[in-house]
C-alpha cells in the first residue's frame, strides 16, 4: 500500500507525536509505502493533504483526533481516495461511529477494505463527517477557545460554567427540507453520526449511511431543568424530554442571531448556514 499519513503534533498535548515513528515502523513492516505530512498550521497541513491526495495513494491516514479527520476530510470527501484513521485525540467521536476504537488501527489499515459512508457540506465549501453544533455548545467553544487556562478539559467546564450564567434561549429559524420552524432553543445539532465532544450522544440514531441528517432541538428550557437532564446526552436518553425533538432531513437550514456553528469541533461561522447530505461521498478504511 501507498499511505499518506497525516499527523496533528499537538494532538494530546504533542504526546502523539511521540508514537509516531513506531507507528510508521509498524507500517512498513507490513509492507506499507509511507509518508508522512505534518503541516506547519491547519492551512499548510490541507495544502500538503491536497497535493498527498492529488497524486491518488491507496488512502490518506489522519493520526490525531476528530479535528484532524474534519481537515483530512477536505482533501478526500467526494474523491477515490478513502480516508483512514488512527484515533489519537482526546474525543474519537468519528471513529467511534464507525467501530474503529478498541481495535488495533494498524491492521485495520493495512487490510484496505473501504466502507462508502455519507458526508455533509456545511455552507458552500466545508464538509462534515459528525455534528454540527450551534447554540449553548458552540457558545461554550467559543468561551474555551478564548481561555489559555486552564488546560484540557477543564477550560471547557469553567467555559460551560461562564456561559449558563449569561445564556438566555436562542430564537432560531430552521428549514428542514423546505418546511420551516421558527422557535426559541437552547442548541440545535445537525448530526451525520451520533456523537460529539467525547461521548455525548446528541443524535442517538444518526447513521452515516442512510443518506440523512438527524437534527435534535433542545427548545428552551430553565437553566435548572437544563443541568437535569443534560447528563443523559451522554447515554442518548435526552430524546425521551419535552423539550427534545429529533427529525431527519436532507437538507437543513440554519438561522439565528449571535450565534457561530462548530462542525465535528472545529470553528466554522456564525449562522445562517446550511447543511446537506452527499450521500456515500466518502471511503472509510473499516
Amino acid at each position: 500500500m501507498d499511505l499518506a499519513l497525516l499527523v496533528n503534533p499537538a494532538a494530546r498535548g504533542g504526546r502523539t507525536l511521540r508514537l509516531l515513528a513506531p507507528l510508521v515502523r509498524r507500517l512498513r513492516q507490513g509492507g506499507a509505502e509511507v509518508s508522512v505530512i505534518v503541516g506547519d498550521g491547519p492551512a499548510d497541513a490541507l495544502e500538503r493533504a491536497c497535493t498527498a491526495v492529488a497524486e491518488r495513494p491507496d488512502a490518506l491516514v489522519a493520526f490525531g483526533g476528530d479535528g484532524l479527520v474534519h481537515l483530512a476530510l477536505q482533501a478526500v470527501a467526494g474523491g477515490e481516495v478513502p480516508l483512514g484513521i488512527i484515533p489519537a485525540g482526546t474525543g474519537n467521536d468519528f471513529a467511534a461511529a464507525l467501530g474503529l476504537t478498541g481495535r488495533d488501527p494498524v491492521k485495520t489499515i493495512l487490510r484496505g477494505r473501504a466502507r462508502a459512508i455519507d458526508a455533509a457540506r456545511v455552507g458552500p465549501d466545508e464538509w462534515f463527517a459528525s455534528v454540527v453544533c450551534c447554540g449553548f455548545d458552540s457558545r461554550v467553544n467559543e468561551r474555551a477557545n478564548a481561555l489559555t487556562w486552564p488546560p484540557g478539559m477543564a477550560k471547557y467546564l469553567l467555559a460551560a460554567a461562564g456561559e449558563l450564567r449569561d445564556f438566555r434561549p436562542i430564537p432560531f429559524r430552521i428549514i428542514l427540507d423546505g418546511r420551516v420552524v421558527e422557535q426559541e432553543a437552547m442548541l440545535v445539532a445537525v448530526g451525520n453520526t451520533r456523537s460529539y465532544g467525547a461521548g455525548m450522544r446528541i443524535c442517538p440514531t444518526a447513521e452515516p449511511d442512510d443518506g440523512l441528517l438527524d437534527v435534535t432541538i433542545l427548545g428552551a428550557v430553565g437553566k435548572g431543568a437544563f443541568v437535569r437532564s443534560f447528563p443523559r446526552v451522554y447515554r442518548g436518553g435526552h430524546g425521551a424530554h419535552p423539550a427534545v425533538t429529533m427529525v431527519r432531513a436532507r437538507t437543513v437550514t440554519l438561522e439565528a442571531p449571535d450565534v457561530v456553528a462548530y462542525a465535528d469541533g472545529e470553528r466554522i461561522g456564525p449562522l445562517p448556514l446550511t447543511c446537506a447530505v452527499s450521500p456515500g461521498a466518502l471511503r472509510v478504511l473499516i
